[in-house]
């Protein structure tokens, strides 16, 4: 199936779908596995992060490995869908898996811990690099790109509500042992939901261009390329933009479930993942501001405002102690998320676009790749962060009678200073960002020429 540079809403929702179960499976991971091995599991605060650190090691190989692997790829599918196929079916059991530590030894469980999340990292970034990857090669122009990214980020906030809600139906208390065979249940109704969506997907919304199928032939060696890559301005620029957004992204679902029940009282899981949905329904009605702001201000100017509005709308979960504010402050944090989820594909697209002129082949594989190991790096320094602040108020250990004001303050620590630190560096790097709006039009009507002569060539 080929596209020929028109925009369908079909297209945009059943491409979207990806999304839509990536994000599930993500941010389902990333809520509650903290909460689960630490809080619920008893694994010691430094055996959970240092399993994260080696995880994070094994991702410097595997996401961009698998990016360049996947841009060279040739077959009769095409470069990503041998990879997306191959991803996701081990990806849903092993969803499942994550959340069936075996009984015993505090060093077994580590083990255990250790080699299902690297496995999971593994089908993950097989699934989600490539069908990622797609973005750009499909909808081609600012337009467009905006267009798609509205269908986009509505699937992935009602995805991002779905991995924040659905649980608490089978989990009462997140933080509780006692509801530890709860956990694989929410893992099974999540891993068919996103089965379903998945296949929606390869059938209606996995297209691949063929004018791009001999880029596989011409893409340089692993080596030369991730010179390319790392030597690229603009993306060196936005990877330290990213690296913030994506700290204080993660950092947010990851400390909530604790947060909530000591700082702001809320032991009720229902109501704990009705907070956080809040801030995500909210961010649904902020997009369409960002859809336009982005179309006016073009990526650079967006993003820098989208580094700001997040670190503005943390401040106050730095003051909050119940659930009625709370509320408030998840629905102003809407709009910060909204400018964190919608900047991020518009961005990127325009980088693969440059490099596309300069080497005459797409390389999306190569630079999600290396987009997706700052993501999971960004893992690290967040259970770094949440070690260092638990082990300095007596919390190396889950101790649920043991909360002090030092306790509560370390909480609130982690839900807006340390984002901020990292949001301020990303802002800072963004102002050197070398594509402002001129430049990304000018591209586009490069880019397009380019298209143009390989579909030519291709006739021929």
């Amino acid at each position: 199936m080929s596209v020929e540079g028109e925009y369908s809403t079909k297209l945009a929702i059943s491409y979207s779908l990806a999304g839509f179960t990536d994000v599930i499976l993500f941010q389902f991971f990333t809520f509650l596995i903290f909460t689960f091995y630490y809080a619920v599991i008893g694994l010691n605060v430094n055996f959970v992060s240092l399993a994260f650190v080696i995880w994070s090691i094994w991702n410097a190989l595997n996401d961009p490995i698998l990016g360049e692997l996947s841009d060279r790829t040739r077959s009769k599918w095409g470069r990503r869908k041998p990879w997306i196929i191959g991803g996701i079916f081990p990806l849903i059991v092993i969803n499942v898996f994550l959340w069936i530590p075996p009984a015993g030894d505090e060093i077994i469980t580590f083990l255990y811990f250790l080699i299902i999340i690297i496995a999971w990292e593994f089908f993950y970034t097989m699934w989600s690099l490539n069908q990622t990857a797609l973005f750009p090669e499909i909808f081609h122009n600012l337009d467009h790109r905006a267009r798609a990214n509205t269908w986009i980020q509505f699937f992935q906030i009602l995805s991002l509500m779905i991995a924040f809600l659905l649980p608490s139906l089978f989990i009462p208390e997140y933080s509780n042992p006692l509801y530890v065979a709860d956990y694989p249940v929410a893992a099974i109704v999540i891993s068919i939901i996103c089965l379903v969506s998945a296949l929606l997907f390869i059938k209606w919304g996995l297209v691949q261009r063929p004018e791009f199928y001999a880029d596989a032939v011409k893409t340089p060696s692993l080596l030369i390329s991730l010179k390319f890559t790392l030597k690229n301005k603009a993306f060196v620029t936005y990877l330290l933009g990213q690296f913030a957004l994506w700290y204080a992204f993660g950092m947010l679902p990851t400390i909530i479930p604790l947060y909530g029940q000591f700082v702001l009282n809320v032991t009720d899981s229902t109501l704990l993942s009705l907070l956080l949905a809040i801030g995500f329904i909210s961010a649904a009605f902020f997009i369409v501001l960002w859809r336009g702001l982005i179309r006016k201000l073009a990526a650079k100017n967006a993003n820098i405002l989208a580094l700001l509005a997040f670190s503005g709308t943390l401040a106050p979960f730095m003051f909050i102690n119940d659930a009625i504010s709370g509320l408030f402050a998840f629905v102003i944090l809407g709009f910060g998320l909204a400018g964190a989820l919608i900047v991020r594909d518009v961005t990127i697209a325009a980088i693969i676009d440059e490099d596309e002129l300069k080497t005459g082949v797409r390389r999306e594989g190569a630079y999600y790749g290396i987009n997706g190991f700052i993501a999971k790096l960004t893992n690290v320094f967040i259970f770094l962060t949440i070690s260092l602040v638990f082990n300095s108020v007596g919390w190396a250990v889950f101790d649920p009678l043991g909360t002090t004001e030092q306790t509560i303050f370390g909480l609130r620590s982690l839900m807006f200073i340390y984002p901020t630190i990292f949001l301020a560096i990303g802002t800072f790097a963004m102002v050197f960002f070398p594509i402002n709006k001129q430049k990304y039009e000018q591209l586009i009507i490069e880019t397009r020429k380019l298209h143009d002569s390989k579909k030519e060539s291709m006739r021929k």
